[in-house]
């Protein structure tokens, strides 16, 4: 599959990532363009600090960036960063829930809770994308969306900063897009959300 084939079929976008994700996310969010799909991210951070994805990525992006809310709705041109310290859901609107529940995966805003939530409102039509990072946090999630008919994408384990969390989604499911950072920032560019559907 090429990412020109993955236009007018994505309806949001849910990315996971942790050590080495800042420099990763700024290979391939800059590549959206301004009115695309809603993407939604969830970057390991450490929990007693605030965080500064917003400000390092508004500057570098075409879409508005911003820090999810509780309750916000789903827009397109927007990339919602999770708050350090909490969940970050989607739920029916589609809208934005943060949840102070247990840490999963030692992880608080965790990728698995991401992942799985989003397919609850978009099924087939969500793309989930898992980059760099040490643990496995995002590999049930991962498969979860692959089971569920959505595109599983996951950085070239040979690629990535930390491979232990795209390794750990391999080990999970075959029925991924293994690329590198190149070949998704393309995939980034078809996420129109004036394209076809």
């Amino acid at each position: 599959m090429t990412g020109t084939t993955l236009l007018g079929r994505v309806d949001a976008v849910v990315i996971g990532t942790s050590a080495g994700g800042v420099e990763a996310l700024g290979e391939i969010l800059p590549a959206l363009p301004a009115v695309c799909v809603p993407i939604v991210v969830v970057l390991h951070l450490p929990r007693d600090q605030r965080s500064l994805l917003p400000e390092i990525f508004q500057s570098r992006c075409a879409a508005a960036v911003c820090e999810a809310e509780d309750k916000q709705p789903l827009e397109a041109g927007k990339v919602y960063f999770a708050p350090p310290n909490y969940h970050l859901l989607i739920d029916d609107g589609p809208q934005l829930a943060l949840s102070a529940d247990d840490l999963v995966n030692f992880s608080r805003p965790s990728i698995d809770v991401l992942f799985e939530s989003a397919i609850d409102v978009y099924g087939e039509r969500l793309a989930a994308i898992l980059l760099t990072g040490a643990n496995q946090d995002g590999a049930a999630g991962l498969a979860a969306v692959a089971g569920a008919g959505g595109i599983a994408i996951v950085q070239d384990p040979a690629e990535a900063q930390v491979s232990t969390m795209v390794e750990s989604a391999l080990a999970r499911t075959s029925d991924v897009l293994v690329l590198r950072l190149a070949a998704i920032a393309q995939v980034m560019q078809t996420l129109d959300a004036g394209g076809p559907s």
